[in-house]
């Protein structure tokens, strides 16, 4: 069952945001400890505008129950659980018996993986065929490579990139400023194209996964590593910051040595909790 979808361009209120006005991003943490391992990324999820998420792996774990129905929009890069691990349980906690239900944009291969091997009646109540036009749990939105929608006061590009399974990174703009979030991907061309096109492009969110010792492994399943990272912001045509995300748990600290060894100008290693303004 999908609600709308199939429109070269889906629209929703409020429109694009007028001239003056940033993009928030904030990295939302896998634990809520003060530990300085907190910082260890397990799930991913990013907080736009208080509103919007791009990504779902701890979302459901955000907050209290109130604050995470305030997020209409959920925007899902690829099907990965790290990715979508805690979806259900924000739909669940996000429910509020009205007609202004969360939406879920998406690729058709992700919009499949939600309706066979999460809301299946087996892993999680079928919230999809249980919603109802007067007060649906969620709806689902289909979303293009290439193709813009607009959601809350953004104008928001999806661009397939070079991941094991089908994904998408985003292009994020209001009228003063653009953020790319480039999500899982190996070595790839499409979005630094977009980006570079982007005449106010003001950071770039990149992932860094394994440490140069695995880079094999990081062939196999389609990942960065710190030299692969630095190859990849060379195609970016413009300056902009450049944050390192994604970093695995495990290899963190060699990757941040990798990474630092690297001087690459620009960069900082994305931190949970913080707030970017763009």
């Amino acid at each position: 069952m999908m609600f709308g979808g199939d429109h070269d361009e889906i629209r929703a209120s409020p429109a694009w945001s007028p001239k003056g006005c940033v993009v928030k991003v904030i990295l939302l943490p896998s634990s809520v400890s003060d530990r300085p391992e907190a910082q260890d990324q397990f799930l991913t999820t990013y907080l736009i505008n208080d509103c919007l998420a791009i990504d779902a792996g701890s979302l459901g774990l955000f907050g209290t129950a109130r604050e995470q129905a305030s997020i209409k929009y959920i925007l899902l890069s690829h099907s990965h659980i790290d990715h979508l691990a805690s979806l259900p349980i924000f739909v669940e906690n996000a429910f509020e018996a009205d007609r202004d239900s969360v939406t879920v944009y998406a690729n058709e291969a992700v919009l499949d993986c939600l309706r066979r091997d999460i809301f299946n009646d087996r892993v999680w109540p079928d919230f999809i065929n249980l919603s109802q036009p007067e007060a649906p749990f969620l709806r689902l939105e289909r979303l293009e490579s290439g193709k813009p929608v607009e959601l809350a006061g953004l104008r928001i590009t999806p661009v397939a990139v070079n991941h094991v399974v089908p994904t998408l990174g985003f292009i994020l703009e209001d009228r003063a400023s653009a953020v790319a979030i480039v999500s899982d991907t190996g070595p790839t061309e499409a979005i630094w194209e977009q980006a570079s096109a982007a005449p106010d492009l003001k950071a770039v969110f990149l992932e860094a996964t394994f440490p140069d010792s695995l880079a094999a492994l990081a062939q196999q399943a389609k990942h960065l590593t710190p030299k692969l990272f630095a190859r990849e912001v060379q195609k970016l045509e413009r300056p902009a910051a450049l944050i390192a995300v994604h970093l695995t748990a495990r290899y963190r600290k060699e990757v941040l040595a990798e990474l630092d060894r690297l001087a690459i100008p620009g960069l900082e290693i994305g931190q949970f909790g913080k707030i970017y303004q763009f």
